[in-house]
């Protein structure tokens, strides 16, 4: 039984930091949190939550509040505990309601698949903004070699459709029947369909962008610049993404 609580505590936050270093084996003076600014945050009232698995830490997620009632989840990371994340968003999700908050927002890469079912099959966010190259030059050894794209996503925490997953999970997308593929996987290669107009289009991914990045960083680059063009284009012209469909294609519409 996983379970969720807020941290206060110096110990607590190297827990934090081990964790995080597990995961992400960021360079030295590249962490993109410390232990001293989450003793901040959290004592400036913000969140600042750990996943627990008995007594061993298995997730943690640090987040901020931010312009327009929302709070800005900054990194959340979890290891070898299904269910983990899903009960951090929820407790997080939880929290910022008892504030009086109406969203949660935060950035993920667009390439990973199973990032992109979580935040929009799972949780009912949508990403509202393409950000290419949001933190510039990243060395961890997740995303080392490849250009920190992301996108915002916004999720609206009493929207009907969230609410709607946090009391029955997830449930298929609905795909438009006039939509074509604009970006499709022909033998893990990205290869751009003959139409970006339509008024429904999908957009592919790689099977794992994070496997690519070290056994094939070519193909990984050319999938980060195909989807950055295809998909962030459709965004920047009022594109909205409504659903991940199959755990592989962003369904995109415009209105």
């Amino acid at each position: 039984m996983i379970a969720i609580r807020e941290l206060h505590e110096i110990g607590e936050f190297e827990q934090v930091m081990a964790l995080f270093e597990n995961i992400w084996h960021f360079d030295p003076g590249r962490q993109p949190i410390t232990v001293e600014l989450m003793l901040a945050l959290a004592h400036a009232g913000n969140y600042v939550a750990g996943a627990f698995d008995g007594d061993r830490m298995v997730g943690a997620s640090v987040a901020f509040f931010a312009a327009g009632s929302a709070l800005h989840s900054h990194i959340t990371g979890v290891a070898g505990a299904p269910g983990a994340g899903l009960a951090l968003k929820l407790h997080q999700r939880q929290w910022a309601l008892d504030r009086g908050l109406a969203r949660v927002t935060w950035t993920f890469d667009p390439l990973v698949r199973r990032n992109a079912h979580f935040n929009l099959a799972k949780l009912g966010a949508r990403p509202h903004e393409y950000l290419p190259a949001f933190y510039g030059v990243m060395d961890d050894a997740i995303n080392q070699g490849d250009e920190s794209d992301r996108v915002l996503a916004v999720w609206p925490l009493t929207a009907p459709r969230v609410e709607a997953l946090v009391r029955r999970g997830p449930v298929p997308v609905a795909v438009p029947a006039s939509a074509v593929v604009a970006l499709a996987d022909e033998d893990g290669w990205p290869v751009p369909g003959p139409r970006t107009d339509a008024p429904a289009v999908l957009v592919a991914v790689p099977e794992d962008v994070e496997r690519l990045r070290h056994a094939d960083p070519g193909t990984a680059k050319a999938w980060r610049h195909a989807v950055r063009e295809i998909l962030g284009g459709m965004l920047a012209d009022g594109g909205k993404i409504t659903g991940f469909h199959d755990k592989s294609f962003y369904v995109v519409e415009r209105t």
